[in-house]
C-alpha cells in the first residue's frame, strides 16, 4: 500500500469557517491485491475508504487548522491524500490509517509570505530556501482499530480468513490519548450494546499502544536521516 500527501494547492477561502483540512482526492485498489478489487469491487472499496477517512478528519481537532492558514479568511493550504492499495492481507482500514498518519508526519509544507501592494491586493511568495518548511502536528491524528466479532469474542488485527468468519466488525477511531473520535459498524451482522462497549474499550487500549509504537518507529526512522534504508519502489 502506498500513501502520498500532496500540498501543492493553495485555495482562497470563500467562507469564513475552516474547510476540511485533509481530503481524499484519490483512492485506487489494484486487482493484484485481491480478485475482489477487479472492476466495480475496487471502485466501491475506494469510495468506502474515502468516506471513512472523511469522517475521521472532518473536524477541527485531528489536524491543527491554524498551521494550514496562510492569510486568515483568504488563503490556506489544502492537503490531498492519495491511497494506492497494492496488497491486502486483512485489517485494511487500520493499515490505511497508520499509513496516513505516517505520511502526515513526514509532510513538509513550504513556508510562504503574503505580500500586499499599495492598492491592497495580496500576493503569495514562496521561500527561496527549499528546506524552509513547516511541519504538521500529528499528535491528535487518530488511528483506526478494527475489532471483528467472532462468536462471543472479538479479534484485533484480523487476517482475511478471520474476517471471513466475522459477521460484524466495529471500526474505532482513537487518538494517542485514547479518545474515541468516530465509530462505524461494518458487516451484515448485528452487535448488542454490551459487545459494542467491550469492543470500544479494547479499541481504546489497543489504539494507545498503536500510537506509541508508531510514533517510536517514525522518530527512530527520522533520526537516521540520509542513512535511512530505502524500502520498496517508493523508497
Amino acid at each position: 500500500m502506498a500513501v502520498a500527501v500532496r500540498t501543492t494547492d493553495v485555495l482562497k477561502w470563500k467562507l469564513t469557517w475552516y474547510p476540511t483540512p485533509v481530503g481524499l482526492l484519490g483512492s485506487s485498489c489494484s486487482a493484484n491485491a485481491t480478485p475482489e478489487f477487479e472492476g466495480r469491487g475496487g471502485d466501491d472499496l475506494g469510495t468506502e475508504i474515502a468516506n471513512t477517512l472523511y469522517r475521521i478528519f472532518n473536524n477541527k481537532s485531528s489536524v491543527d487548522l491554524k498551521s494550514l492558514c496562510i492569510s486568515p479568511r483568504e488563503h490556506c493550504w489544502v492537503l490531498y491524500v492519495d491511497v494506492l492499495l497494492l496488497e491486502c492481507g486483512g485489517n485494511l482500514f487500520d493499515a490505511i490509517s497508520i499509513a496516513v498518519k505516517a505520511a502526515l508526519f513526514n509532510t513538509r509544507i513550504p513556508r510562504v509570505r503574503v505580500l500586499e501592494d499599495e492598492e491592497g491586493s495580496k500576493d503569495i511568495e514562496l521561500s527561496d530556501d527549499p528546506y524552509d518548511c513547516i511541519r504538521l502536528s500529528v499528535e491528535n491524528v487518530p488511528c483506526i482499530v478494527t475489532l471483528c466479532k467472532i462468536g462471543y469474542r472479538h479479534v484485533v488485527d484480523a487476517t482475511l480468513q478471520e474476517e471471513a468468519c466475522s459477521l460484524a466488525s466495529l471500526l474505532v477511531s482513537v487518538t494517542s490519548k485514547g479518545v474515541v473520535t468516530c465509530m462505524r459498524k461494518v458487516g451484515k451482522g448485528s452487535l448488542d450494546p454490551e459487545s459494542i462497549f467491550e469492543m470500544m474499550e479494547t479499541g481504546k487500549r489497543m489504539g494507545k499502544v498503536l500510537h506509541t509504537s508508531l510514533q517510536s518507529v517514525l522518530q527512530k526512522e527520522e533520526s537516521l536521516g540520509p542513512k535511512r534504508q530505502k524500502v520498496g519502489f517508493l523508497g
